[in-house]
């Protein structure tokens, strides 16, 4: 796919590994937008585990949202928004390439200088990471609030959302 010049793609990444627990919330959220949300020049992927794959895709990107489980230090469930200078991102040394984590890719990126200049990650502290299909209650609780950060900050960025949700008259 050949980028136009004048255009704007937006690449919304959801990150995390479903079967621990509440680190997969970057899927969790990608899914409902998808279920959710219609948008316009706004490409949602399943980043899931890929590593060092989702390079291209980031330096493709004018605009990138991070989707994942953020820890800060604050109470479990707290919804996060970390700006593109927020962000964790530098090489260290690894016994595996097997090893690459997101902090690798985004450093590549900025280091390439093709890290998007608008990127944030949004998410929310994780309770538990742990062999579990499910997330704990408490970010379950708070994916509503991770949704709507996400749809007004790429309303922020001119890529307004539409609702899929169907209002039955009673």
């Amino acid at each position: 796919m050949t980028k136009k010049p004048d255009s704007v793609s937006t690449l919304v990444l959801g990150l995390g590994n479903p079967l621990m627990g509440d680190d997969g919330i970057g899927l969790a959220i990608l899914n409902r937008l998808r279920a959710e949300w219609e948008f316009e020049g706004v490409e949602l992927v399943d980043g899931g585990t890929w590593g060092m794959q989702l390079l291209p895709m980031i330096e493709d990107a004018d605009r990138l949202v991070l989707l994942d489980a953020i820890r800060t230090g604050a109470p479990p469930g707290t919804v996060t928004e970390l700006q593109r200078d927020e962000l964790p991102r530098y090489l260290s040394h690894k016994l595996s390439p097997h090893q690459i984590d997101l902090r690798e890719v985004l450093a590549l990126a900025e280091l390439r200088g093709r890290l998007p200049q608008y990127t944030v990650a949004i998410g929310a502290e994780p309770e538990r990471v742990e062999l579990s299909l499910a997330l704990s209650p408490t970010v379950e609780g708070n994916l509503d609030e991770v949704i709507r950060t996400v749809v007004d900050r790429l309303a922020r960025w001119g890529c307004p959302a539409r609702s899929r949700t169907v209002t039955v008259d009673a």
